[in-house]
């Protein structure tokens, strides 16, 4: 029902806390205004100019009673009259007073209100036109204008200590996002609980989950050393007999033996996190294409440079970009014939493109594509490589790292399966 407001509500946790306070307060300001206004300020007005008229009336009945009254009456002549009433258009109580004093004042001809000091009336009696000055304190209040401003004053000062003392409640909340946004990004940023019981809460569960997560990934690893120590010595050994056979008989198994040292160099990568290796720092992403796709240039790959478009810099891990571009680069070669590269750098977010002109993903297969030690049959060919199904999945996972997301489509140049990187700024 109300889903056309979304696009105009503030997004941020300041701005939303702030509409909370501010609408209520402004909404209760208005409110009051409106009945003090209609209630009060039009009744009061309303009465002292009913009581007014009376004594007007009497003056102009016994002219020698001005002056008792506080009333400067004198005649004057026709040319004296206005054309019309007067008043400033902001002055909303000289519309009660000249309303009043025409409906109860006989033979008023026009209510003048210069200023907030003077009231001026012209009333014909008989053949004379008299002209009544009088203090416009007597019409109507004087001092109206103090509840407003007193209860704006009051209304502002109160909403900057309201918001004072929220943003005091806010900040936790910030800095525990901030945390945590840093720890799905590799990094690991201080953090202390601090705010309500409700917040602190909170960060001691995100410090918990953060611990067990690293010990979790420190025991994997310490695991994974072991493990590759042990594989990497008896690979030595069958290496030194097969270094015994003949040249027939070696070459083959010396490659299968290079395959399972490939293999088990990927599994072990995967799995120790290697892609978030590391800290950020300030990196001109264009630059880091152009000098990726130079190096597969030299080792005999057809990569190219599409396009590259913006400048400046992001913070990136360059180890791991790097290892996430040229996977993608050595997929891309490896089933289909060229591959070309292209950035992408705005305001908002860094796009790094890789395209080729092999048979593609199924769009149904995309997401099944991206996961570990998956490959996919016919798209992507067995026979082109020891590949085991990582390629993708640690790009994903750097991507990941990043603040970032890989998506796969199809190439609208080649033909063939294009894969983004998308970080955002």
């Amino acid at each position: 029902m109300f889903q056309w407001l979304k696009r105009y509500m503030p997004r941020g946790l300041y701005g939303r806390a702030a509409l909370i306070l501010l609408l209520p307060v402004v909404t209760l300001q208005l409110v009051v205004s409106v009945v003090f206004v209609q209630r009060h300020f039009e009744d009061v007005s309303r009465q002292m100019s009913r009581d007014l008229s009376r004594e007007i009336d009497l003056a102009v009945a016994q002219p020698e009673l001005a002056a008792p009254l506080a009333l400067d009456l004198r005649s004057v002549s026709e040319a004296a009259l206005p054309e019309a009433d007067a008043r400033r258009w902001y002055d909303f109580s000289g519309l009660v007073v000249t309303r009043t004093l025409k409906r109860f004042v006989t033979g008023l001809e026009r209510v003048m209100l210069p200023d907030d000091n003077d009231v001026m009336l012209y009333v014909r009696a008989g053949d004379t036109l008299y002209e009544v000055s009088l203090a416009r304190r007597r019409a109507s209040p004087t001092n109206a204008h103090q509840l407003f401003v007193n209860m704006m004053v009051f209304g502002v000062v109160m909403t900057v200590i309201a918001f004072l003392y929220l943003r005091n409640q806010l900040r936790p909340i910030t800095r525990l996002a901030q945390a945590a946004e840093a720890f799905g990004r590799g990094r690991h940023a201080p953090y202390s609980p601090a705010g309500a019981v409700e917040v602190r809460a909170a960060g001691h569960a995100f410090l918990d989950m953060r611990n067990r997560i690293e010990r979790q990934i420190e025991q994997r690893t310490m695991m994974l050393s072991g493990v590759s120590h042990d594989l990497r010595t008896p690979l030595t050994r069958l290496r030194l007999g097969l270094s015994m056979l003949d040249d027939a008989e070696r070459e083959p198994l010396e490659r299968d033996v290079e395959d399972m040292q490939q293999l088990i160099d990927a599994f072990l990568d995967f799995a120790r996190g290697d892609a978030h290796a590391g800290a950020a720092e300030p990196v001109d992403p264009l630059a880091l294409v152009e000098t990726i796709v130079a190096d597969a240039q030299r080792s005999g790959r057809a990569v190219s440079v599409a396009q590259l478009d913006g400048a400046g810099e992001v913070s990136l891990k360059p180890a791991a970009m790097r290892r996430a571009l040229e996977n993608l680069i050595g997929n891309a070669v490896r089933y289909g014939t060229r591959c070309e590269v292209s950035a992408t750098l705005t305001d908002k977010s860094l796009r790094l493109r890789v395209e080729d002109d092999g048979p593609g993903i199924p769009p149904e297969r995309r997401e099944e594509a991206l996961r570990p030690f998956v490959r996919l049959d016919p798209a992507r060919n067995q026979d082109k490589g020891p590949g085991v199904g990582l390629g993708l999945a640690i790009a994903a996972d750097i991507a990941r790292a990043h603040g970032g997301v890989l998506r796969l489509g199809q190439s609208e140049t080649l033909g063939g399966l294009r894969a983004d990187i998308v970080i955002a700024r």
